[in-house]
């Protein structure tokens, strides 16, 4: 997965951007379930190597870009787009061992192509944007949105201090072969599919896709497409977490349309909800009798900042009653 800015333009003004960018993306994959296997933050655009358990990947992707352009034009008080069209999605098979390790050395050795890490002067892992410091480190001290044990274990190795300096040597090797131009030519070769390929993975992987694709132009670009069927799977998720949170709030049985449009209960649910599926503003609205549909927007805003007693202490209530780990805070 990658995307650039618009017209090449910087994403990342500073550090604040990046941490503000891997925080959206945290965000994203706590409603989506997506992993994220490697990642690198470069100055107009970033890498991605995210798996999707859940066929989410249209709408997750949506909301994170739209998400994290939101505050950074907040922040820098600017307005419009700031990603350059669509992202590039490369689909990567999951069953051909060895992929998720191709993919992510080239990810983690961006910086050393773009020569913004200087491997002679420093160590690659002094390069802070990217998932590869939370590769060396145990898992208790990973600041990022990542998890290590696929690419790990196409090597052979655990997440554990032994298997952590056996992929960091592995990874020096690789970079130390960049600095060579020989070797700089074999890695370039051996990531060309990555660069300029439309998969990854076996013949039989290719013609899964091909299959795939012909039977959604044949149906005529009908639900699979679309995502309707991605819309029920988050509704019912929502519909579950609404249910959950009513009996927490010892609301179960009651008609919400007793309560006020903007009771406090209801904002915290919404904001609940929102927090862990894709469910869209109207469907809030409607399930919890909240109104125009325009509010929700600006209520999950203003919960998920609050500095309200009242709505701080509802939250926290309903995290507990739902035994639900508290998010957002």
């Amino acid at each position: 997965m990658m995307c650039r800015g618009d017209r090449q333009e910087a994403i990342f003004r500073d550090g604040t951007d990046r941490d503000r960018f891997l925080e959206t993306l945290r965000e994203c994959c706590e409603r989506t379930g997506w992993r994220i296997h490697a990642y690198v933050l470069m100055g107009n655009h970033y890498h991605l190597l995210l798996e999707t358990p859940e066929p989410n990947l249209v709408a997750g992707m949506r909301w994170f870009q739209g998400t994290y352009t939101a505050r950074f034009n907040a922040r820098h008080r600017v307005c419009g787009h700031l990603f350059q069209g669509r992202y590039k999605a490369l689909p990567v098979d999951a069953e051909d061992r060895g992929c998720f390790l191709q993919v992510s050395s080239y990810i983690h050795l961006n910086p050393v192509r773009a020569r913004l890490a200087d491997i002679a002067q420093a160590p690659l892992e002094t390069y802070p944007w990217s998932s590869y410091p939370d590769y060396m480190r145990s898992c208790g001290r990973r600041t990022g949105p990542v998890v290590v044990e696929r690419v790990l274990g196409e090597l052979g190795l655990t997440d554990d201090r032994a298997g952590r300096r056996e992929y960091a040597a592995y990874v020096k090797g690789l970079s130390a072969e960049m600095l060579t131009e020989n070797g700089r030519k074999d890695l370039e070769k051996e990531w060309k599919e990555i660069r300029r390929g439309w998969y990854l993975g076996s013949e039989e992987f290719r013609d899964r896709i091909l299959e795939h694709v012909d039977g959604v132009l044949n149906r005529g670009r009908r639900k699979s497409f679309s995502g309707d069927e991605v819309a029920a799977h988050d509704e019912a998720a929502a519909e579950g977490l609404v249910c959950a949170g009513l009996k927490a709030l010892d609301l179960a049985g009651k008609d919400l349309s007793e309560l006020r449009k903007l009771d406090i209960r209801k904002q915290v649910l919404a904001w609940w909800v929102r927090s862990q599926t894709m469910v869209g503003n109207r469907w809030l609205a409607k399930r919890l009798e909240m109104g125009d549909e325009g509010n929700i927007s600006k209520t999950i805003r203003t919960v998920a900042g609050t500095r309200s007693p009242a709505i701080r202490r509802s939250k926290k209530f309903l995290m507990k009653k739902a035994r639900i780990p508290e998010s957002g805070d």
